[in-house]
């Protein structure tokens, strides 16, 4: 694509990333001419300058480019889409590498957060011990999802990756002419390699496919990231404090709901839970076995202590001794799971294989020491250090497996089992008749469960999740997680079914609170729990409680629901602490902004205090997994960055509300969700107008996930999931979850003169300033102009008034937030940020329109063709790609 850096408006001191994204862009050019010609390129290139200048106001650009667009036969809508969709991809790459390129500029790159939090910390006279205790006592758990999937393929993926590698070499100065040439033709390799290869999947992934593909991640990735960070944190805490940390401290930890998340997903049965748990094994063991053979090389010295030569008999090589015999266990370990794999149950001497993390980390540790007594502390500090500090990391399972299955599917197993008993029907039984019962049976040492029963499928399945955990070792799962929980019931059904299936340890069983009813009940609901005996015993002084933003926003509106997830975590903090229970906040937060979304180190000090101390699990979803963990140097900043930030909420909390800022919250809480509801409950042209101003329908077809689109099939809105409701909204740029209802409420508040208010809270309340922040972000990605085109090709006349209001909405609440902030334009505290949404729409701006004209096609067509359907998919993928996420 002969295309000019699209940051070509933007100051020189982003020079280096518009010679890159220009760079990229040429190569595309010239991939395109080589397989399509000059005439196609040449009109490429013509609409994307039109699109300039009609987003600088050129209206006869504006239709002459709808022209074309409309214009184009069906064998160039496939190369057209792709073609946008191919240079935001790049353009993504040349972003995502500037941030951690040896040329970035310091508008974008920011110093090491951890650095910069230990000497601030030191300066406020806070005692290194206590530094050191809270380093060592962190316990963040950063949970991967595969919701919303990253709508790349994993095969492109790793394609990028690759370029990224060139740009990399690229910038050594000392290249020579030849090896720069050499550079030049892996990076046209790749580009043309990613424009032959198909952006849309065939079929849609499997749950084991989304496993694998987080493994990918790690393999890829954070097997790298992981140690290095580690000794970078461990260099800067000693370099401050004259301290260092054990080699087992392991501050940030990986877990997993891929193969593990059934709510809703009736393709993740019991069967496929144990084939991602053995891969999970299978991964870790060919990464150690990788490890241990590098390790054996470079260990060859003799010189050993007591214990080791006892260990191996005065060997002359006592550390390759050593080595060979965990490289054996491992290639067995491996040989195993493959059987497993296939689907054998092979026999096996679990002597002979890596089945307990202590088969592994005490004969590393056994080195170590030796290594260390000998006088070779330097080499101990090497490879060695790496893989003990993974294995404190990733343990041998790589991934902890989270469980999550709705509430109702658990209580339908209770009350089938009842009425096969004869003692009536669970379900219409009260709270305290269940919990009564629940209590019983929990205390009762002869089985609940007939050997003779025949239970339905769905039963069944329940059942035989709960008899698979039973026969995992502990450190192989994370949390059971219950969707919609609302009542004590809940959570004790889940530990009776673990009970009658044999379930020997306390595995955690984490309520998810998500809608505005259930976050409003939640402290009362683990209240009660805590006051029940058997239940305090079995938590053993824990208690992990999941926070849902997806649900609550599209439930009450984000600026409902951020108040009730704020007021939620306070009311559990002081819940905990009466009862003398540690409570962890598991976050399950998404991408994007109505789904609880934004940068993670604002997002965790704008918590309430006290309610991180030194322990938070936040899940990582999709595409946001690939952004901050995709490449090694930027997990080691992503790392970093939670690292800093969970530090500081701990150490240094946020201040406690005024009783001023709590009233004027709850009354924009309370504002808000009226306006909210009132257009998405309670207009009654919503829903038609909906699903005709976006692709809501087609996205259904689009195969992005393994979980279908909605929780029961047939429903309505209410049904339809957070991920696809928020993902087709930004389809059409009109980005209406993530703000409706805000505006009008904050507009209400400056009418009612509390504008002074306001700011104070925007200045010295980081809950609040979150809030400001992440609304300006997404006004500034709003165009109600796009979205006035597609309602003008999509939506019936009669609807329109409906368009108009909204519009009108967003207008208001782009005007709030400038009243509020006192600025000319959105997002000006963040130059960067708004530069990079500016920049991006002439190229988004194409596909949108296109997207248009293929969804007129296809819903006037009895069977749009095959080439239509995919130039729509691809239309939808690149807007994703532009919009920086999928929902």
């Amino acid at each position: 694509m002969s295309v000019q850096s699209k940051a070509e408006d933007a100051t020189d001191v982003y020079a280096s990333l518009r010679a890159n994204v220009g760079q990229l862009g040429q190569i595309l050019g010239d991939t395109m001419r080589s397989h399509l010609g000059d005439a196609f390129l040449e009109k490429v290139e013509q609409i994307r300058i039109l699109a300039k200048k009609s987003r600088q106001g050129d209206d006869g650009a504006r239709e002459q480019m709808l022209a074309l667009l409309t214009a184009l036969p069906d064998e160039e809508l496939i190369p057209f889409a792709k073609a946008f969709n191919q240079f935001l991809n790049l353009a993504n790459i040349a972003e995502q590498f500037h941030t951690i390129s040896r040329n970035c500029d310091e508008l974008v790159c920011v110093p090491d957060p951890v650095e910069q939090l230990l000497g601030r910390l030191l300066k406020h006279d806070l005692d290194k011990s206590q530094l050191h205790q809270c380093l060592t006592e962190l316990d963040i758990d950063l949970v991967l999802t595969a919701h919303p999937t990253e709508i790349s393929r994993r095969t492109l993926i790793q394609k990028y990756a690759s370029v990224v590698d060139c740009l990399t070499s690229l910038e050594n100065p000392l290249l020579t002419e030849r090896e720069h040439s050499q550079l030049q033709l892996r990076l046209r390799q790749l580009i043309a390699q990613i424009w032959h290869t198909n952006e849309i999947r065939h079929e849609r992934p499997t749950p084991v496919d989304e496993a694998r593909w987080g493994l990918s991640t790690i393999e890829t990735s954070l097997w790298q990231a992981v140690p290095d960070f580690l000794r970078q944190l461990n260099d800067q805490f000693e370099q401050k404090t004259g301290l260092q940390l054990a080699k087992d401290v392991s501050p940030v930890r990986f877990s997993s709901w891929m193969g593990g998340d059934r709510d809703g997903n009736p393709f993740v049965t019991a069967r496929v839970t144990q084939e991602v748990l053995d891969r999970n094994r299978h991964a870790a063991a060919r990464l150690y076995l990788k490890d241990i053979v590098t390790l054996m090389n470079e260990l060859s010295m003799e010189e050993a202590n007591a214990e080791l030569k006892a260990l191996t008999n005065n060997s002359n090589e006592p550390y390759r001794d050593v080595l060979k015999g965990l490289r054996q266990k491992l290639r067995n370990t491996i040989d195993y799971l493959n059987e497993r794999l296939e689907g054998h149950q092979p026999d096996i001497d679990f002597n002979s294989i890596i089945w307990e993390q202590s088969d592994l980390q005490a004969p590393l540790e056994c080195l170590y020491q030796s290594l260390c007594d000998s006088g070779m502390r330097l080499i101990a500090h090497g490879l060695l250090l790496d893989i003990l500090r993974r294995l404190a990391c990733f343990g041998i399972h790589m991934l902890k497996l989270d469980i999550r299955q709705d509430a109702e599917r658990h209580s339908d197993v209770i009350a089938e089992l009842t009425r096969y008993l004869g003692l009536g029907d669970y379900h219409h039984w009260d709270e305290d008749e269940k919990q009564a019962f629940l209590l019983r049976e929990l205390t009762n040492r002869r089985p609940l469960l007939p050997p003779n029963w025949k239970p339905s499928p769905d039963v069944a399945e329940v059942l035989s999740t709960c008899a698979l955990i039973s026969k995992q070792s502990p450190k192989a799962l994370g949390s059971y997680v219950i969707s919609m929980a609302s009542k004590p019931s809940d959570v004790l059904t889940v530990l009776l079914l673990l009970k009658e299936s044999g379930c020997t340890y306390p595995m955690r069983v984490v309520p998810l609170f998500e809608t505005l009813k259930d976050l409003t009940g939640a402290a009362a609901c683990i209240k009660e729990l805590l006051q029940i005996d058997w239940y305090r015993g079995y938590t053993k002084g824990m208690q992990e409680v999941m926070i849902g933003y997806s649900d609550s926003a599209k439930d009450a509106g984000v600026m409902a629901a951020a108040w009730a997830q704020y007021r939620a975590q306070e009311e559990l903090v002081a819940v905990c602490k009466q009862a003398g229970v540690k409570l962890t906040l598991f976050h399950g937060r998404g991408g994007t902004v109505g789904r609880g979304g934004g940068p993670a180190h604002q997002a965790i000090l704008s918590q309430p205090p006290g309610s991180v101390d030194g322990r938070i699990r936040v899940t990582e979803q999709g595409e946001m997994i690939r952004f901050k963990f995709g490449l090694p140097k930027l997990a080691v900043q992503s790392l970093a960055l939670y690292t800093s930030a969970v530090m500081e909420a701990t150490l240094m909390p946020p201040p406690e509300p005024k009783k001023a800022w709590r009233e004027c919250m709850q009354a924009i809480a309370d504002e808000s969700v009226l306006a909210y509801r009132g257009i998405v409950r309670e207009e009654p042209d919503f829903v038609a107008y909906f699903r005709a101003a976006t692709p809501e329908v087609e996205l259904g077809k689009l195969p992005l996930g393994s979980r279908p689109a909605k929780r029961k099939v047939g429903g309505g809105i209410e049904s339809l999931r957070a991920i696809p409701w928020i993902f087709a909204w930004s389809q059409n740029r009109l980005m209406l979850p993530a703000w409706l209802g805000a505006g009008e409420a904050l507009s209400s508040a400056i009418e009612q003169s509390q504008l002074n208010l306001l700011q104070e809270m925007e200045r010295e309340w980081p809950f609040f300033e979150t809030r400001i922040s992440m609304l300006e972000m997404v006004y500034t990605k709003a165009e109600p102009n796009l979205a006035r085109y597609y309602e003008r090709c999509l939506v019936p006349t009669e609807l329109h008034h409906l368009g108009d209001k909204l519009r009108a909405r967003l207008q208001l609440g782009i005007d709030t937030v400038l009243s509020l902030t006192q600025s000319d334009e959105l997002m000006s505290h963040t130059p960067w940020s708004r530069e990079s949404v500016k920049l991006r729409n002439p190229y988004i701006d194409p596909l949108n329109f296109l997207q248009t004209e293929l969804l007129a096609r296809t819903r006037n067509e009895d069977q749009a063709s095959e080439k239509v359907q995919l130039a729509l998919m691809l239309t939808i993928a690149g807007v994703a790609a532009g919009m920086r996420n999928t929902g």
